[in-house]
């Protein structure tokens, strides 16, 4: 070990797992390296410090990327596929036009908070921004309504899916890197999610939106007005129900394991069909038929919209792999324990320690991924030493803590800047409060619930 002159084993450690950290911020935020390959260097920089034999370096490295996506590479990928599909199908703008007619055209904004919502699920931020603007800049004309009025609420509900909800990539990578329960994870993103995407979607909207001040009517040139027109897009209950269906399997796991004792065979069977491997893998299959058969999709369209998908999601992959990398070569560096030793005597509960990390690495790094799988890999190493967390729970502290403070940094921040046609000043007072407000009520919501359980 290669130990600082005047400090103990453990706080040389922590002193190099920090300067990792900075040096990753400075690589990503200052000199544009990517994500991917500043986390690889951070893991070798800890490696080296620490005094790790350079054959454990790299064997440390391997076993990170492989452990995490071992994970959660099939169900990222499942997710994209059956995300494409829905858009190709038309069956985003067909759940997202009946239920503004439920709700009615007074209540538009939480309609599209509602949407949005749904269709977050399975597919990524940035995909789903894309699939509903054309919906949301038709109700706006129509109803001469700011876009931000709508948009506001329909982008609460597309974060906090991206932040929340597996199987998008921040919480399932949080929940590979703390062996966290997936449906029980789901089940509190629900709690926690709904009445937060209440409170900064529509309720902020009304709020900090100025009729005459913020938002056009107009659409944006770069957006395309229909993401797919199909001769027969699906029915609205067949969409969501094929939408749905990942969540319903994982959800009925839970509740099985929940309800039944251990070996009972419908238990067995629950257990097999909501893992979320198989459980997306059963969501494509059927969707294949949903959105593709059952549309006049022949079987060369359907390989097409599947391999088409795939490649946005390799980067994603890359990074996630990168952010277990990190964590593995701070547990076998002793890096870990250090940290936990920390948490354990710390006043700062685990929950609020999670939050905190990933909001530095976020707000300095300015991507939601990059914060949570980082913050996962320096908390992993806490959470076998420290007994009693809700791994839960901290995933989803970690989720809130990733949507902090976007600004310009964030490439997200630039999307909505140019898709609404807004000043980079109407995008802080919009767009950068509703994220922050996101994840501070989201923490709060959390911690109440961690009282309670």
């Amino acid at each position: 070990m290669n130990q600082l002159p005047g400090f103990s084993h453990p706080t040389s450690l922590l002193i190099y797992a920090l300067v990792a950290v900075v040096g990753l911020v400075v690589l990503v935020a200052r000199f544009k390296v990517n994500a991917f390959v500043a986390l690889l260097i951070a893991s070798v920089f800890v490696g080296l410090c620490s005094g790790m034999e350079l054959e454990k370096i790299g064997k440390g490295i391997t076993d990170g990327i492989g452990g995490v996506l071992g994970s959660i590479a099939a169900i990222i990928g499942l997710g994209a596929i059956l995300g494409k599909l829905l858009a190709e199908s038309g069956g985003a703008r067909v759940i997202a036009e009946r239920l503004i007619k439920i709700l009615g055209p007074t209540r538009t904004h939480w309609s599209m908070m509602v949407v949005a919502l749904i269709i977050g699920v399975p597919v990524f931020f940035a995909v789903g921004l894309v699939l509903l603007l054309p919906i949301l800049f038709t109700i706006a004309r129509e109803t001469k309504t700011p876009l931000m009025w709508l948009g506001l609420p329909m982008l609460a509900g597309l974060s906090i899916s991206h932040g929340f909800l597996p199987p998008h990539p921040g919480p399932m990578t949080a929940i590979g890197l703390l062996h966290a329960d997936t449906g029980k994870t789901l089940l509190y993103a629900l709690i926690v999610g709904v009445p937060v995407a209440c409170l900064s979607g529509p309720i902020l909207a009304g709020w900090i939106i100025r009729r005459d001040q913020v938002g056009e009517y107009e659409t944006k040139s770069i957006v395309a007005e229909n993401s797919n027109h199909t001769i027969s897009p699906p029915g609205f209950g067949l969409a969501l129900f094929t939408i749905l269906l990942p969540v319903v399997l994982m959800l009925l796991a839970t509740i099985a394991d929940l309800r039944l004792p251990t070996g009972n065979a419908v238990r067995n069977w629950a257990d097999f069909i909501g893992n979320p491997n198989i459980a997306m893998l059963f969501s494509v299959a059927f969707s294949f038929y949903s959105f593709g058969f059952a549309r006049g999709f022949r079987r060369e369209q359907i390989l097409r919209f599947s391999e088409d998908c795939l490649g946005s999601v390799a980067s994603v992959l890359l990074v996630i792999g990168a952010g277990g990398a990190f964590s593995k070569v701070l547990i076998y560096s002793g890096t870990g324990d250090a940290i936990a030793a920390i948490a354990k005597s710390a006043p700062v509960s685990p929950l609020i320690l999670g939050w905190l990390v990933a909001a530095l690495i976020r707000v300095a790094t300015g991507s939601a991924t990059v914060a949570i799988s980082t913050a996962a890999g320096i908390l992993a190493p806490v959470t076998i030493n420290v007994p009693g967390i809700n791994l839960e729970l901290l995933v989803l502290a970690m989720g809130a803590g990733s949507l902090i403070l976007s600004h310009v940094n964030d490439g997200g921040f630039w999307l909505v800047k140019e898709y609404f046609g807004l000043t980079v000043q109407e995008t802080l007072r919009t767009w950068t409060v509703m994220e922050t407000v996101i994840s501070v009520t989201a923490l709060a919501l959390i911690l109440f619930i961690d009282k309670l359980i």
